[in-house]
């Protein structure tokens, strides 16, 4: 292997190596522009802090209807009790006409019913704080950023990540807007 190639697999590796340390900073150069919050506690008025405890459950969600006005259950209930009716009763026409009304209302009922249970389950997260009465002032907020873990006060929820500025969390909502 000559020496151009071996300098050319060191320096691609190197170039490499730098991009990709670039990329998990911000568009300042100074670090992540994130944040990562780990955890949020709001403190009420009288100092304390109140724990809010989050879990994941299970919400069952009514599917996504097509057919509204079930027209395709009462056309096929309609069409199935009018043949039914034409076999069955004397009179012919009356019965036919009298097995489609019933055939129909059967079959707009049996749709109704099937569209009802069609449901789906999706899980969202659920968050219960101490009931206190008192609104909160400031959030402690939990966060990782880089390697640092660390709380600190804010003056609002954050979501789930703090912007971050030349390597300075941006603590206000002010902060934060005037970035972006």
């Amino acid at each position: 292997m000559s020496k151009a190639m071996i300098a050319g697999l060191v320096l691609g590796a190197v170039g490499m190596a730098t991009s990709g340390a670039a990329s998990a900073y911000g568009p300042d150069g100074y670090g992540p522009e994130y944040a990562e919050v780990l955890a949020v506690q709001s403190v009420r008025d009288d100092g304390r802090a109140s724990r809010e405890a989050c879990r994941d459950v299970a919400v069952s969600q009514p599917g996504q209807v097509q057919d509204q006005h079930q027209i395709a259950g009462t056309l096929i209930g309609a069409v199935a009790g009018g043949l039914l009716g034409s076999q069955i009763g004397s009179g012919k026409k009356l019965a036919a006409v009298a097995g489609a009304v019933a055939g129909g209302y059967a079959g707009n009922k049996i749709q109704e019913t099937m569209q009802a249970r069609d449901t789906r389950t999706a899980t969202e997260i659920r968050c219960d704080g101490a009931a206190s009465g008192y609104e909160p002032v400031g959030y402690d907020v939990k966060y990782r950023l880089g390697q640092e873990v660390g709380w600190v006060r804010m003056d609002h929820d954050p979501g789930a990540r703090i912007p971050v500025r030349n390597g300075r969390l941006q603590l206000t909502r002010e902060e934060s807007s005037s970035l972006w």
